[in-house]
């Protein structure tokens, strides 16, 4: 009777603890839901953005740094595109901008068994060798701020990379008057994209500011996509170089930190500075000019965009001019004339004190 006993206790234990773990599951399922549909609904689309035959994919976005505020917001998107569409789709990244670091985040994720890899790359010539290993494994690779990576299989930019530095250029313009000496920065050197804003800028300058120079030497500095960075380097070059009155920024690092030295130093409506920054963090400094513009493009849309592409191309269809993402700012892409695998949207936004207040991110 004892052993009779004992089994039976085993066999209602075992029960007990099927039926836990199938409330378990249950559990799970309803909390995966709950998460779904409490995803804040941050990008306009259309059924196009959404549309697809199948579900079981699989896409991990990987951005520079999982720390910064700017993609905080892309994963925003990213979340969005998982809970309206049920794709399996996630954001990855350093804890800081580093290219090693995000080498090794990109392997652990292709190491996942998944479908798309899409990635904002810190460094494209330190990602390549990677990116390569993804494809090979036959890993659909798309680039965003990575035009020059060899080893993607599509670049999505938000925009024509030289008109946005040239915008750039016109805000700054509508600041130092049309006059005066500038200098850029931006977060690398390698940065692929950041230098072509730069270079858009310059090229903008030459073209339509002749009382406007760029300064001979630092031409261009670093930030190390660091805001404290920024104002460390921005310290010093308006210290050696007193003539200049203007800043190009392109990491949306690098505007906050420019802001505050000309703020500490007491040059607030003498020196200025434009370029890309997320409206939280340059609220304050645009609100009492210390920055006379921000510009940039919502990166939630963009981390939304990569995702629709890939489902897109892993679906069967081929990138073309004039493709339609279902996003504001990618209804009609365009393929750049030079290089086939970049396609382009037009996604770029002004924000001063007038309009600052409109945005929250």
């Amino acid at each position: 009777m004892n052993m009779k006993k004992k089994l039976l206790a085993v066999a209602l234990g075992v029960t007990c603890c099927l039926s836990f773990a199938g409330c378990g599951g249950d559990g799970e399922k309803q909390a995966s839901s709950t998460d779904k549909a409490s995803v804040a609904r941050v990008v306009e689309t259309t059924d196009v953005a959404t549309k697809g035959e199948k579900k079981d994919w699989k896409i991990a976005v990987v951005v520079k740094d999982s720390s910064n505020g700017w993609f905080a917001r892309m994963e925003e998107g990213v979340k969005q595109y998982a809970a309206d569409t049920g794709i399996n789709a996630y954001q990855k990244g350093p804890a800081a901008t580093d290219a090693a670091q995000q080498v090794q985040v990109i392997q652990d994720v292709i190491n996942q068994g998944i479908n798309a890899l899409c990635v904002v790359p810190v460094d494209p010539a330190a990602c390549d060798p990677v990116l390569k290993e993804a494809r090979d494994k036959g890993i659909l690779v798309i680039t965003h701020e990575g035009s020059t990576c060899k080893n993607a299989d599509y670049d999505l930019e938000a925009f024509n990379n030289a008109g946005y530095g040239a915008f750039i250029m016109d805000k700054l313009q509508e600041a130092m008057g049309g006059k005066g000496i500038y200098t850029t920065m931006v977060a690398h050197l390698t940065n692929a994209s950041q230098n072509e804003w730069a270079n858009g800028a310059v090229a903008q300058q030459m073209a339509k500011y002749p009382d406007v120079k760029l300064l001979d030497t630092p031409k261009r500095v670093e930030s190390e996509n660091n805001s404290e960075k920024a104002y460390q380097v921005a310290k010093e070059v308006i210290k050696a170089h007193p003539e200049v009155t203007g800043f190009v920024g392109t990491s949306s690092m690098d505007t906050p930190g420019i802001a505050r030295a000309i703020n500490e130093l007491g040059l607030k409506g003498k020196v200025f500075v434009v370029g890309t920054g997320m409206p939280n963090e340059c609220r304050t400094l645009i609100k009492d000019g210390s920055l006379s513009y921000i510009t940039l493009w919502d990166p939630a849309e963009a981390g939304y965009a990569m995702c629709v592409l890939a489902r897109q191309i892993l679906e069967g269809k081929t990138p073309q001019d004039g493709m339609d993402l279902g996003l504001k700012s990618y209804s009609k892409l365009q393929v750049s004339p030079e290089n086939p695998r970049l396609f382009m949207g037009a996604g770029w936004i002004a924000i001063n004190k007038d309009n600052v207040d409109n945005y929250n991110f």
